[in-house]
């Protein structure tokens, strides 16, 4: 410890030693066999860690390794071998252009992946984000188109149907008992029934796009009217806001008298950020620039994940998916939490549909349709959460994306049949549950699950 370094005592049994870079905590106690032997120190093993530097982070990551804590691991390898396989195979596949294309198209199915990620937080599945999607985009073309209205309010009218749609569901699910899976299916048939009717016999609405939001998500709109400086505003923005949080935190957590990062890990941590943001937007830069889609995307991901990281109500989502009669007895509204999490599946499927209709500028029998349903399931499984509940994070929607859209667009280079798509899909679909499971029994054989 340095020379500035100052003990404070807090009560008859606990020393807390602070200094700039780190916080250590000690608490001693007596042992358990034994009230009267001398109590022992036991030291926060986070501290130990980073005290040891970057042996200490190795000896830690092999122990989360062990232990089943993966994280997202397993799909950021993944992604560096579905890219240099394709890079290999077609030198056209890292240019800007594909990349922009990737960029461009992974945002409407991963807005319905967002909402997903909240249902399998619960354990629980949503069998309609894909018919609700088809409906949302295909009300708002009936009402912008068919009757005259404002769009922007025809928008505001087909999500809040989608947020009334998922809390329908959860109402089901969570008053009156019946499954999650049965009710969303149900709901995946009824929905596509009356999409199909408001579309009538010909089954196809065109939507003009120099409509508000059908011109803001087209694939020709791009942040700051294709300005260079937009891409870049963009990545210096991520940097700054990364800093700022790892900093209060960092203050939060020292004036809590808990460990903390040290100032070095949050400045590699914050310097790897801007090197991945800032050649992003080079690349980015080189094709069209930053497509509108995608900044709306990556917002809803920054915003949503700061409500299920930094709020009482993402807390208890997650209590309520790790398990419930626990949550119960903490005092958790259950059958609000259900509610609500259906509800924003919901709304976030009617998002994704409209961001379908920007790319197509219509509405027709097919949208929602197809494998779209699937491909959201599968970008929140492959991008790290758990089917299984409680764990999981938003961002594992734009990683599972990535993954999906990149095989796609792969495939496509490569002039593969559609069917070698779904079967490399669903290969890598059951690879991430099977990761998934392997990684629980570690836990729990190492007992952290």
């Amino acid at each position: 410890m340095s020379d500035t370094s100052k003990t404070v005592k807090s009560d008859s049994t606990t020393t807390a030693k602070v200094t700039e870079g780190q916080v250590e905590q000690q608490d001693t106690v007596a042992p358990a066999d034994d009230p009267t032997a001398a109590p022992v120190s036991v030291t926060d093993p986070r501290l130990l860690i980073r005290e040891e530097g970057f042996k200490g982070y190795l000896t830690e990551f092999k122990r989360k390794v062990k232990g089943g804590e993966l994280g997202s691991l397993p799909v950021v390898i993944g992604l560096i071998v579905i890219w240099t396989i394709f890079q290999l195979q077609n030198d056209l596949f890292l240019s800007a252009d594909n990349l922009s294309d990737i960029s461009y198209f992974l945002s409407a199915t991963g807005m319905l992946a967002i909402g997903l990620v909240f249902v399998l937080l619960l354990g629980e599945i949503d069998l309609s984000v894909g018919s609700v999607s088809g409906l949302a985009s295909t009300l708002f073309a009936v009402l912008a188109v068919n009757h005259g209205m404002n769009s922007w309010l025809a928008l505001l009218l087909a999500i809040l149907t989608g947020l009334a749609i998922g809390a329908l569901h959860g109402w089901f699910f969570a008053r009156i008992g019946v499954p999650a899976f049965v009710v969303t299916l149900a709901g995946f048939l009824g929905w596509n029934g009356v999409m199909l009717w408001l579309l009538g016999d010909s089954g196809t609405i065109n939507i003009p796009s120099d409509e508000g939001p059908v011109r803001l998500l087209g694939k020709s709109s791009f942040f700051m009217d294709q300005a260079i400086i937009g891409a870049y505003i963009l990545a210096g923005l991520a940097v700054v806001l990364s800093l700022v949080g790892n900093i209060n935190e960092q203050r939060r957590r020292r004036a809590a008298g808990v460990p903390f990062r040290p100032t070095s890990e949050i400045a590699l941590r914050v310097g790897a950020l801007a090197l991945v943001s800032f050649a992003a937007a080079a690349v980015l830069n080189d094709a069209s620039g930053v497509s509108n889609a995608l900044v709306i995307f990556l917002a809803a991901l920054v915003i949503v994940d700061f409500v299920l990281r930094r709020t009482t109500y993402g807390r208890q989502v997650f209590a309520v998916g790790g398990g419930i009669e626990a949550a119960r007895r903490a005092g958790i509204n259950v059958p609000m939490i259900r509610i609500t999490v259906f509800a924003i599946s919901g709304g976030f499927a009617a998002i994704g549909g409209m961001f379908f209709a920007g790319q197509t500028a219509s509405a027709t029998l097919s949208a929602g349709g197809g494998n779209v349903l699937m491909l959201a399931i599968a970008a929140a499984v492959i991008g790290g959460t758990s089917l299984f509940g409680g764990r999981g994070s938003v961002w594992s929607a734009l990683l599972g994306m990535l993954v999906i859209q990149s095989i796609t667009t792969g495939l496509n280079l490569l002039n593969m049949n559609t069917s070698i798509q779904y079967m490399i899909t669903g290969a890598v679909l059951l690879g991430a549950v099977v990761i998934d499971s392997v990684s629980r029994r570690s836990q729990k054989a190492a007992g952290r699950a």
